[in-house]
């Protein structure tokens, strides 16, 4: 399994930006499809973005489209989500997510086997 460590998350007021970024060790992340979730409380794992292997493709949802970019740095060996126009209904746990038999073609939580630990977003004012 790869081993995911999310960072980045915290408290922000609505319509401001944090960026989120999908650290991974011992393993190169563009080798895979990475997928970013959230989870609210009391609500489903939602899936919200997902970038491709191989050529970058990117994926969202439309509760985050236009508002959230989802990019790799390859340098880094990172995946990151840079959220901006932050919206209260934004809070939530927000995870990274991969598969090496999964790809951006479906975003549903119970097909990935390797999770982060999340990151906690906020917004509020």
């Amino acid at each position: 399994q790869v081993q995911l460590v999310e960072s980045g998350g915290g408290l922000m007021q609505p319509g401001g930006s944090l960026r989120l970024s999908c650290a991974a060790s011992r393993f190169t992340l563009d080798y895979y499809d990475i997928a970013w979730f959230r989870q609210a409380p009391g609500k489903k794992r939602e899936g919200i973005s997902c970038i491709s292997s191989r050529q970058g493709r990117t994926y969202y949802a439309d509760s985050v489209k236009g508002r959230f970019t989802i990019s790799r740095d390859n340098a880094k060996n990172t995946v990151n989500l840079q959220m901006t126009s932050l919206k209260d209904e934004d809070t939530a746990l927000y995870y990274c997510a991969a598969d090496p038999k999964v790809t951006c073609m479906t975003l549903k939580a119970d097909d990935f086997t390797s999770w982060g630990q999340g990151t906690q977003v906020t917004v509020s004012s």
